[in-house]
């Protein structure tokens, strides 16, 4: 099931990419090649999905930091755990969507460090509200992504990204809809809320800050 949904979020990039010739090996290490950021999260975020879904018990060892033992990790790893293929499959989607924009434009450097710091930040959030560190998933790290790219391609009309409003306007009532309890209602399982809000915040604040800096 990994597998296929690994593939189909490589054919999505190569999608992305304008490119329709069939997938092969080759062409996955070419597509690795070409964003090494997105690959290498892709895989860390497999591994996690195995771990979460089918090795709970193991899987606590990547849980949120929440005793101070020193295992700093900790505060970075609950954003590759995935619980059920679903969880693992629509962060993944979004991860190419949105990274993949930042990735061709920023760099790989720069969207690797924004997962991992947003990631942290929202991680964070979402403890110090629920006060339990049994949560996990990209989708903190996915907000701050949309509010980055937001912020620069809502600035002077700039269509850095080529994203549709249509596509933040999805994002915000999603994350509304988690706040009211409707996705918990309608199957979606407990939501990590403030993580959303963390990251989306997070996201947000590195965009500003990013403008002002180019802007010097």
């Amino acid at each position: 099931m990994v597998g296929a949904v690994v593939w189909g979020l490589l054919r999505l990039v190569s999608d992305e990419e304008g490119r329709q010739q069939q997938l092969s090996v080759s062409s996955m290490l070419r597509l690795g090649y070409q964003f090494p950021a997105i690959s290498v999260l892709i895989l860390l975020s497999s591994i996690g999905f195995l771990l979460g879904t089918y090795a709970f018990s193991y899987s606590v060892i990547f849980s949120f930091n929440s005793s101070g033992d020193g295992h700093f990790w900790r505060f970075i790893t609950p954003i590759f755990l995935h619980f059920g293929l679903m969880h693992f499959a629509f962060n993944m989607f979004w991860l190419v969507v949105l990274g993949g924009k930042i990735e061709r434009g920023a760099g790989s450097m720069q969207l690797f460090l924004l997962v991992l710091v947003i990631g942290v930040l929202s991680n964070i959030g979402q403890y110090l509200w629920s006060g339990t560190d049994q949560f996990g998933g990209m989708s903190g790290a996915i907000y701050g992504l949309l509010g980055y790219c937001m912020v620069i391609e809502f600035e002077k009309n700039q269509d850095r990204y080529g994203l549709p409003p249509a596509l933040y306007l999805f994002m915000i009532v999603w994350l509304i809809l988690g706040f009211l309890g409707m996705l918990t209602l309608f199957g979606f399982g407990n939501v990590a809320n403030f993580a959303h809000l963390g990251g989306l915040i997070s996201g947000i604040i590195f965009a500003m800050i990013s403008r002002i800096i180019i802007k010097q």
